[in-house]
């Protein structure tokens, strides 16, 4: 969430900052329910100081035994007069709340300016792409040919977009968790079993509502939604909190691997086809809660983090700086990283790590005490994917196929598969 001041200050250049998304935010009401709400408690502690003067002479009139009725019946007036004023201040300031909860994060002033992932910014590539002597086969085909990978299977189970793994495809993904979980956990993150279900207080915390309810799984009769992130109970942990010991140099990091679950509403049939877009996959989530004067270098080291997982299963990757239009809501600047697919000949994406400055925070009431000072200063929040498993098991698959058909292990993930060297059986 925007900080109400930044509007009052720059109402004009806010909303340009913010359009540089793609459409001009009108900030007019917010400034006009921030103005009223303003006035309503100005106007407040004045009938609270006019109504203890009040008092006063109320409490001197009766000890010198004099008649305070007009006094009283005026008090009277000044706490109805109090009480409508609260209840009318309750009502503007949820509704000045709820305009600010849709309003997306100010992006970065140094990311690139664009409307589509075609404006995005091109950092780097690592690793070589594979020469294969063969036509390479898409990873469904691959898994569907080794009796490893089955969506129909899926389907009748639950329904479209859901796949079942089974045999060395299954081993496999268990084996990816656990390297990317031990892999991370050298870097100093600390491991988190969350709930997989979120109140919608928690999720409104880390930007999913209220603007992107129809993208969750609702549990019906409950205030329960299935986590479409890890990045939600983790970086929700420290929700309305204080903290003590969050200084320069001295990020919280935490790391999950749970099931996500997202509906893909407006994906309209984008990647319907094989393991790529689910309503449930795995993903091992990376989440960094930080001083103010750390962020940027700590969304640089969370992504490299994430490659560092890439580069050890020697998958080709390319690192993209998101461009405005491309940006999820909350964030202010997104590195994208993408994995090199032969089936589609172009690299997809496995991993977008976001900065969100303090726009999360700020909604979830995420504060820490400056030491020098004794004030509370609200915290940046960094997240991103260490890695989603299920693309980079398909990944492997296809860059590491062979031409009969079968697909070698990385050597990384052989201790993790009992020595297994390929998953044909």
């Amino acid at each position: 969430m925007i900080d109400i001041q930044l509007i009052r200050d720059d109402a004009q250049g806010v909303a340009e900052q913010i359009g540089r998304r793609g459409s001009l935010p009108d900030l007019g009401e917010v400034l006009e329910l921030d103005t009223r709400r303003r006035q309503i408690i100005a106007s407040s502690e004045s009938k609270r100081a006019e109504m203890n003067e009040a008092s006063k002479a109320i409490g001197m009139k009766k000890k010198a035994g004099e008649d305070a009725s007009a006094e009283m019946a005026a008090t009277a007036e000044i706490k109805k007069a109090i009480a409508a004023a609260s209840e009318e201040l309750s009502v503007i300031e949820k509704d000045l709340r709820d305009r600010l909860l849709v309003i997306p994060n100010i992006p970065s002033s140094d990311i690139p300016t664009g409307t589509s992932e075609d404006d995005n910014l091109e950092l780097k590539k690592w690793g070589e792409i594979p020469e294969l002597s063969f036509e390479p086969q898409a990873h469904d085909d691959l898994g569907k040919d080794l009796g490893i990978m089955c969506a129909e299977t899926g389907v009748k189970l639950a329904k479209t977009r859901f796949t079942l793994l089974r045999g060395a495809a299954a081993r496999l993904e268990r084996a990816l968790i656990n390297f990317m979980l031990d892999m991370h956990a050298k870097k100093g993150y600390e491991e988190i079993l969350p709930p997989l279900m979120a109140n919608s207080n928690t999720l409104t915390g880390t930007g999913q509502l209220p603007k992107f309810a129809e993208d969750l799984f609702h549990i019906e009769g409950e205030d329960l939604y299935l986590i479409p992130t890890a990045e939600v109970p983790l970086t929700n942990m420290v929700a309305s909190q204080v903290l003590k010991n969050l200084e320069p140099g001295k990020p919280m990091k935490f790391m999950a691997y749970t099931p996500c679950f997202r509906s893909e509403a407006g994906s309209y049939g984008k990647d319907t086809k094989g393991y790529l877009r689910q309503h449930q996959f795995n993903k091992v989530e990376l989440v960094k809660i930080t001083h103010p004067d750390d962020s940027a270098a700590e969304h640089l080291s969370l992504t490299e983090d994430a490659e560092s997982i890439l580069q050890a299963l020697k998958l080709p990757y390319r690192l993209v700086d998101l461009c405005t239009g491309d940006i999820g809501f909350s964030a202010q600047r997104t590195y994208d990283i993408e994995v090199w697919l032969p089936s589609q000949n172009t690299y997809r994406e496995i991993s977008s790590c976001s900065n969100f400055g303090d726009y999360q925070a700020r909604r979830a009431g995420i504060r820490f005490k400056d030491k020098a000072t004794k004030k509370n200063h609200i915290a940046h929040t960094i997240n991103g994917s260490g890695l989603a498993v299920g693309r980079t098991l398909v990944a492997i698959f296809e860059n590491y196929q062979q031409a009969d058909g079968d697909i070698i292990v990385p050597e990384v993930l052989r201790p993790y598969m009992g020595g297994q060297t390929s998953l044909k059986i």
